[in-house]
C-alpha cells in the first residue's frame, strides 16, 4: 500500500490523482512495485498526531500538576496585590511554561501513540471542515518532542525546590506582558526573583558559576511549546471543549 504524505509538494499533483494512480499500476514493473513495499522516509514524520498512551492516569497527575501550580500563584503576596487585570494577563501569558516547570519538577513521564489518519472517505463525506479543525487541535510528534527535549534539560539540572520556586517566580513577574498597569512594580519583582535565584545557587552549588545562566537557558525553551499542545494533550481528554482558560481563571480567583 502506497505512503501519501499530506506535507508532500508532489502529493497535489498528477502523481497522487486517484485515476492516474490506478492507470499508474498496470504499468509499474515488479521491482517498482517492491520497491513501493519499502518503508519509507515521510517528510512529514514529526507532524504525525499523538495522544496519551495512558491518558487516565497520565491525565489525573497531570491534574493534580495544574492545582499545585494555581495553588503556588495564588499564594504569592506580591501577586495578590497586583490589579486584578494584570493577574489575569499574567496567568495568560505564564499559566503554560509554569505547568512545564511542574511537570519538570515532578518528574512527570508520559509516551504517546498515533492517531490513525482519517480516511479519504470521512474526508469527502465531512467536506474537509471536521477533520481539518481536528488536525490543527491535535498534538504532533515534533511539538511531544520539544515538550520532552525541554523536561529532560530541567532534569538534567536537577533544582532544588528554591530553585524551582524562584525561576517559577522570574516566569510570573513578566514586565513584557501587553496591556499591564503596574508593569514597573512587576519588573521589580522579576529583578528580585533573579537575584533570589541567584543568591540561593551560591550555598547549594559555589563552584558551579555558571548554573544560573544555563537555568536561565533552559527558561528560554518554555516558550516555545504552545499552550494548546498542553491544553490539548493533556486536558482536552477530561475537558472535553470547556475553555481551560476559564477554569484556571475560576481557580485563581476562587476564595
Amino acid at each position: 500500500m502506497d505512503c501519501v504524505c499530506d506535507c508532500s509538494d508532489y502529493s497535489n499533483g498528477q502523481a497522487n490523482a486517484i485515476l492516474f494512480n490506478i492507470l499508474s499500476r498496470g504499468e509499474s514493473t515488479q521491482n517498482e512495485m517492491n520497491y513501493k513495499r519499502v518503508p519509507q522516509t515521510c517528510h512529514c514524520e514529526k507532524r504525525r498526531k499523538v495522544c496519551l498512551k495512558t491518558p487516565n492516569e497520565t491525565c489525573q497527575v497531570a491534574s493534580d500538576v495544574l492545582v499545585k501550580t494555581m495553588h503556588f500563584m495564588k499564594s504569592l503576596p506580591a501577586f495578590q496585590q497586583l490589579p486584578p487585570k494584570d493577574q489575569l494577563s499574567l496567568l495568560q501569558n505564564c499559566w503554560a511554561p509554569l505547568f512545564i516547570l511542574g511537570l519538570a519538577q515532578d518528574r512527570v513521564r508520559f509516551e504517546v501513540d498515533d492517531i490513525p489518519a482519517p480516511s479519504m472517505l470521512k474526508r469527502i463525506l465531512l467536506n474537509n471542515q471536521e477533520t481539518m479543525n481536528s488536525d490543527q487541535e491535535q498534538p504532533t510528534m515534533a511539538g511531544v518532542q520539544t515538550l520532552k527535549a525541554c523536561l529532560k534539560k530541567f532534569w538534567s539540572l536537577d533544582l532544588s525546590p528554591k530553585e524551582y520556586a524562584y525561576l517559577k517566580g522570574t516566569v510570573i513577574f513578566n514586565p513584557d506582558v501587553p496591556g499591564l498597569k503596574a508593569s514597573l512594580f512587576i519588573e521589580g519583582l522579576q529583578y528580585e526573583a533573579q537575584h533570589a535565584l541567584k543568591e540561593v545557587l551560591v550555598p547549594l552549588h559555589p563552584e558551579d558559576r555558571g548554573r544560573f545562566a544555563r537555568i536561565l537557558l533552559a527558561a528560554s525553551t518554555l516558550k516555545t511549546i504552545t499552550p494548546s499542545l498542553i491544553t490539548e494533550l493533556f486536558f482536552r481528554p477530561v475537558i472535553g471543549q470547556t475553555d481551560l482558560l476559564d477554569l484556571l481563571v475560576d481557580m485563581l480567583f476562587s476564595r
